[in-house]
């Protein structure tokens, strides 16, 4: 599933790093933090992915 926003496609990217290690989970905050805990590396990567052309700043 795709990001509906650039707010949730920049959440997903940095959860993602930290679901790596390539930054420290205690570094992410709000949303990112929740995504980190709740999803998997493979979700995490479909919304990362998502290209921001066209995408909302933020959600509804």
């Amino acid at each position: 599933m795709p990001a509906q926003s650039k707010k949730q496609q920049m959440a997903a990217g940095a959860a993602l790093s930290a679901k790596r290690g390539e930054t420290k989970k205690s570094s992410l905050k709000g949303a990112s933090k929740e995504m980190y805990e709740s999803m998997s590396e493979k979700e995490l990567e479909d919304f990362a992915s998502t290209k921001r052309k066209g995408l909302p700043e933020k959600k509804g």
